[in-house]
């Protein structure tokens, strides 16, 4: 089978969100519950129709037995790789296979973290880094100052075209009732926040924030035997080259260059050929980054790129639409939340921020310090 033989033949049928903007005295297998709820709901399914289990967590030990468990489900499959944020649109090629080779018939991706009211603030590395250790940086920070910091040597990126992201971001988050952060904000307020590790200041990383979210797919051939519009995967692809920062290649090359083509490919489809675009965004710098890579711009040019508001509302390129890490939410792992964005801006189903005439979406996540990249390509039926 190439990898071609897969595109659209698995449907997304419903997706839920959890614990948005933020869920006190909740824990986190509470707030992915209730995200695996919606998501049951918007496909009009129970849970004991899940046979299939893909999940992970960056606290718990066995995600999916405790997620199984406490859902009264008895998957024939589950999967819980791990490769830090991205894992969640790393799940869509295993979950596609599965269904595919007839091992289960619905599959359910979910996640929940209660971070932002439970545990909070930066963690410290919980597998310490051989070459980096000694250091004592600021995990993981430090590691995405380092890029950017290279990416403003080599190519001229300027802070401003930094807190050019951030203020995009925020003017998207404005629009989503369910957003973390919506108050205004300008590029001079990003460019006097307080630095935490130059060349970001706080304004230039992701919240810290409760959520969870949920998708449930199935074979495209079921896909019109459920409530809402089906999204297609039409093509997903992933990459990694390093684990930590000291060993990444090249600082201002993420392995996103990678996944994206093939992702592309698999899709037979152009960057030209997409209507939204949601990256994570841990910092400021992932977007440029990403959009470099993966062929919305040439290298070197991300920074230009993003100025004056060309990836806001109003602007030529829709960039996370629901104000992404920066300004949705960001309980620790990121990735699923792009799908479901994804997924409601091509049903027509994000209100005062829906991107007219959307019909292909890419998500890409990133997962550890610029480590991990997979990258998806969704659509609805015109494009199949």
């Amino acid at each position: 089978m190439k990898t071609t033989d897969l595109r659209g033949k698995t449907a997304i049928v419903g997706v839920g969100l959890g614990g948005l903007p933020s869920a006190p005295n909740r824990s986190s297998m509470e707030i992915q519950t209730e995200a695996v709820h919606r998501a049951l709901a918007d496909a009009g399914l129970k849970p004991s129709d899940v046979d299939g289990l893909f999940t992970g967590s960056s606290h718990a030990f066995m995600p999916a037995l405790s997620t199984a468990e406490y859902l009264g489900i008895r998957p024939k499959i589950s999967d819980t790789t791990m490769i830090g944020g991205s894992s969640f649109i790393g799940h869509l090629l295993p979950a596609a296979m599965a269904l595919q080779y007839g091992l289960c018939d619905v599959a359910l991706i979910c996640y929940g973290s209660n971070q932002g009211s439970g545990f909070g603030k930066l963690k410290s590395m919980s597998e310490p880094q051989t070459y980096e250790a000694p250091y004592d940086p600021r995990h993981p920070i430090t590691s995405y100052a380092l890029a950017a910091a290279r990416h403003m040597y080599q190519f001229g990126t300027r802070r401003e075209d930094l807190a050019e992201v951030a203020v995009a971001a925020r003017r998207w988050a404005q629009l989503n009732p369910l957003a973390f952060a919506r108050a205004d904000l300008t590029i001079e307020q990003v460019m006097a926040a307080r630095m935490v590790n130059d060349p970001l200041s706080t304004l230039d990383c992701c919240l810290v924030t409760d959520g969870g979210g949920a998708l449930v797919l199935v074979r495209s051939e079921r896909a019109k035997d459920f409530p809402k519009p089906p999204v297609y995967v039409l093509g997903a692809a992933m990459a990694h080259w390093h684990r930590q920062i000291s060993s990444m290649p090249d600082l201002t090359v993420t392995a996103a260059a990678e996944s994206g083509p093939r992702a592309f490919a698999m899709a037979g489809l152009r960057p030209a050929d997409v209507d939204v675009v949601e990256l994570y965004d841990a910092f400021t710098i992932n977007t440029i980054l990403f959009l470099e890579d993966l062929g919305f711009c040439a290298k070197g040019e991300g920074g230009a790129f993003v100025r004056d508001g060309r990836i806001a509302p109003g602007g030529s390129l829709a960039v996370n639409t629901n104000g992404g890490g920066l300004s949705c939410c960001h309980p620790g792992m990121y990735g699923i939340f792009l799908l479901i964005e994804a997924v409601q801006q091509l049903r027509g189903e994000a209100g005062a921020r829906q991107v007219d005439n959307t019909h292909i979406a890419l998500c890409h996540g990133n997962g550890g310090v610029l480590s991990s990249q997979v990258t998806a390509l969704l659509g609805d039926e015109s494009v199949l």
